[in-house]
């Protein structure tokens, strides 16, 4: 969703430099008025850029685009804007001044974030591929609550979460058992994975991986900072070059292979839109699930396995030492730097690649970093 609303300013300002100037309705879950309304607006020029907040608010656009009544309803809007957020069409848009980075604040502030925390030792180095788990295994680490409520759309309706929880037992937990069965039956899913270790440390606001002589850089991921007062990047949480030693960070690469994404597109193909939703939200879910298996892998080698929080929901919600950071997030959005971790885990080996847009193939797939400290988290830039 991240990088998708990114997308789409890109291709108005591909528009606008080939002269097209049809109108454009945009809107979902990864797009506000704001945004729309401001930097979509502007990357389009002359052209029309419309927010629907919902599909309702599509279908009324449309019959305002069929009317050509759209450049009208665009003014008015536009009009109704308070006046401070209102973008200036043809002008630039604002740039926020990138706070400087004092390279000395950084290194005293990551020295202090470090002390006490010693670097694990890993039982190798490099890349190894994990033998692919029973289905079983992943479907005890599936965020159930994901699944059934935002994959599924079983929304709480009014409930407290216990009453939802009661009621979902009786009515959602069959219709996964269900899936889970046909899955299991006609082998949809194969999950495999490609996980290791590399020595690393901070180099500013970037991550250098080595080889295991911790000199010979093999790989490096340059993250944004926060741009306030004591702003954090998630560099901070490597502990730095100049502080001796070096620190160690996972790799981790999983999919749950390329017929999962067939099957579902075969269920929409023949209009089996309701075998179609549930087998997508599972495999996103499975896909998932794989991910956290490979990173409790890895926190019990690196020695803090036992740190896990005792009951699943806790755990999913991050209830483990450190973080696993992936990218498309503010945090890290370079999504072409997931090249550099299908290179070093050799992730060709599990079929797994990257297309020219950056994208995973197959789809179901994820990639991360590793980052053991306590204190890492996820965090807004």
């Amino acid at each position: 969703l991240v990088r998708s609303a990114v997308v789409m300013r890109e291709n108005l300002e591909e528009m606008r430099r080939g002269g097209l100037a049809m109108p454009v309705l945009l809107g979902g879950a990864a797009l506000n008025r704001a945004y729309v309304q401001g930097e979509c607006m502007q990357a389009y020029g002359p052209g029309v850029v419309a927010y629907a907040g919902d599909v309702f608010d599509g279908l009324n656009l449309m019959d305002k685009v069929m009317a050509g009544e759209i450049d009208a309803h665009v003014a008015d809007t536009a009009t109704s804007w308070p006046a401070n957020r209102r973008p200036e069409r043809d002008g630039p848009a604002e740039q926020k001044t990138p706070r400087p980075v004092e390279l000395e604040e950084i290194r005293l502030r990551r020295g202090e974030l470090h002390t006490g925390i010693e670097a694990p030792v890993p039982p190798f180095w490099g890349a190894r591929r994990l033998e692919s788990p029973p289905l079983q295994d992943l479907v005890a680490l599936l965020n159930e609550r994901v699944l059934f409520q935002f994959q599924w759309g079983f929304r709480k309706g009014g409930r407290t979460l216990e009453e939802w929880w009661n009621w979902a037992e009786d009515e959602v937990r069959p219709i996964l058992e269900r899936v889970t069965r046909q899955c299991l039956a006609d082998e949809v899913l194969h999950p495999q994975a490609v996980y290791g270790y590399w020595k690393c440390a901070a180099k500013g606001d970037a991550v250098v991986l080595f080889d295991e002589d911790g000199q010979t850089e093999v790989a490096r991921f340059a993250f944004p900072r926060q741009s306030r007062t004591d702003g954090l990047c998630i560099a901070d949480f490597i502990r730095d070059a100049d502080a001796g030693g070096r620190d160690v960070i996972g790799l981790q690469a999983v999919t749950v292979g390329q017929q999962a994404s067939d099957s579902v597109r075969s269920h929409f193909d023949n209009d089996r839109y309701q075998d179609y939703l549930y087998l997508h939200g599972f495999s996103v879910e499975m896909a998932e699930a794989l991910a956290e298996y490979v990173h409790q892998r890895i926190r019990a080698e690196l020695g803090f396995g036992g740190e896990d929080a005792g009951d699943a929901e806790t755990l999913l919600g991050q209830g483990y030492r450190g973080a696993r950071f992936s990218f498309g997030y503010p945090a890290c959005p370079r999504l072409e730097d997931q090249a550099q971790i299908l290179e070093l885990l050799d992730a060709g080996r599990i079929g797994l690649g990257m297309s020219d847009e950056h994208q995973l193939h197959p789809e179901l797939s994820t990639t991360a970093l590793v980052i053991h400290h306590p204190q890492a988290r996820y965090f807004s830039v």
